[in-house]
């Protein structure tokens, strides 16, 4: 009995630590890279990086650590023909904001899970997949970078977290990741100041700073749909014909049994190694790419705002297109608003007039005729009179002018002021606080 007792206690030991015990990475698949050493690619590439590559890879995307500015690296997948590096271009990128330094560690170990960590060990971004039964990592020929069970479950993907970019086949989630945001500058890479949201029943941009309220919307992308709530919107490539290809993002709607979608172009080549961007000027951007060049391989085969666009959404909508203050025209920056009138146009000097005081008798208001700002269009103000909209921003100490349609009576403050956009429509007049020291004629409003 004895004996019987203890081979069960065994054998059930033995099933325990069979159905327990965890996958492990084999050990060709794992890896440790240390940033360190030459440079891998000397031609000139996105933002003028340095850059060291690596594995994993495949024919049109690899893993890589990149810079702008000296020791801080960041860790990011590339697309392009890695025989031509001129043509290589950043779509996806784990640790914005928190660059690591010479000697950083990337690795994949046995447990499955891939770290990124400073040279003494402190972690700085990881995939926490360790010990989920992963057994290798790889990227797919649609840029996807996973880590995968031995089932081919995927436990973690770089398609769950895009930062500016989205690639084919990518999507913004409403049960996750739904913005992608551009970096403050091609030179340094934090987050700047636009966003592409996916709302309950619209895709919307905005500009948002320490000084606005809340987000600023300045574009919204059309549907043809009655929309109930998004689940996804996916950027799509789909072949029209033997020439053509049509680039869309394509929305999950939960109230309808079919999708909802909004067309952005159709490139004449394939268009499935393209991607959608949300740049640092608040552009968005599609760059589609063909293996075929022999020079520059890359089309923009979309944008959002183009100087030729006759609704009114040219590059003047966004919000730095001329610096901190500016006058704009058709995409082109052409004055300085002061109190003294419209000066020639210099990026360095045009700025918003600096106030020494929140009372109103330190200041006064300059105004501009035909005037608007890329905040009015989707953003429905407040319906008031000129003077009650004046008041408004002078009881605001934050509120440095503000602007006013006198066909509709609507009224916006600006907490930013930012571009402005020349009309030739009187209806639409700018307010900006100035200093009275500045002061050449008081307007009474």
């Amino acid at each position: 009995m004895k004996t019987s007792i203890t081979f069960a206690i065994f054998l059930t030991l033995s099933i325990f630590s069979l159905t327990g015990a965890q996958a492990k990475v084999p050990i060709d698949e794992q890896f440790r890279v240390v940033n360190e050493g030459d440079y891998t690619d000397y031609s000139p590439i996105e933002y003028s990086a340095d850059v060291r590559g690596f594995r994993p890879f495949n024919d049109n995307f690899r893993l890589c650590f990149y810079n702008t500015t000296p020791n801080a690296y960041t860790l990011a997948l590339r697309i392009g023909n890695r025989a031509q590096e001129s043509t290589l271009r950043w779509v996806w990128e784990a640790n914005r904001d928190s660059p690591v330094k010479e000697d950083a560690t990337l690795t994949f170990g046995e447990d499955g899970n891939l770290v990124l960590a400073e040279a003494d060990g402190r972690v700085v971004w990881q995939t926490n997949t360790a010990n989920k039964n992963a057994v290798g990592i790889k990227i797919f020929e649609n840029g996807n970078m996973v880590i995968y069970d031995s089932n081919g479950k995927f436990l973690w993907q770089s398609f769950d977290s895009p930062t500016d970019t989205l690639l084919v086949g990518q999507s913004l989630k409403a049960n996750g990741q739904n913005k992608l945001v551009s970096r403050r500058s091609p030179s340094v890479n934090t987050n700047g100041p636009y966003s592409l949201v996916m709302e309950a029943k619209k895709l919307v941009l905005y500009y948002t700073t320490n000084k606005t309220p809340k987000p600023i919307a300045y574009y919204e992308y059309e549907f043809f749909t009655k929309i109930t709530q998004l689940q996804s919107m996916t950027f799509q490539a789909v072949e029209d014909s033997d020439t053509t290809w049509g680039l869309h993002m394509e929305g999950v709607d939960s109230g309808s049994q079919f999708n909802v979608s909004t067309f952005l172009s159709r490139p004449k080549h394939n268009a499935t190694l393209s991607f959608l961007r949300l740049e640092s000027d608040g552009n968005v951007r599609v760059w589609s790419y063909s293996t075929s060049a022999s020079s520059t391989a890359w089309d923009v085969t979309y944008t959002a705002f183009t100087n030729a666009n006759t609704d009114g959404n040219d590059e003047c909508r966004l919000a730095e297109h001329c610096g901190e203050f500016g006058l704009c025209k058709t995409g082109q920056c052409n004055a300085c608003p002061s109190d003294k009138g419209l000066l020639g146009w210099d990026e360095a000097t045009c700025k918003t007039p600096s106030l020494t005081s929140c009372d109103p008798k330190t200041f006064h208001y300059f105004k501009i005729e035909g005037a608007d700002s890329f905040m009015t269009k989707y953003n429905g103000g407040s319906s008031t009179t000129e003077k009650a909209c004046g008041d408004k921003c002078t009881r605001d100490c934050k509120c440095l002018g503000f602007f006013y349609n006198r066909k509709s009576s609507r009224c916006w403050l600006g907490y930013e002021l930012k571009t402005l956009t020349r009309t030739g429509d009187a209806s639409l007049v700018a307010y900006v606080k100035a200093p009275n020291a500045n002061k050449n004629s008081a307007l009474a409003i």
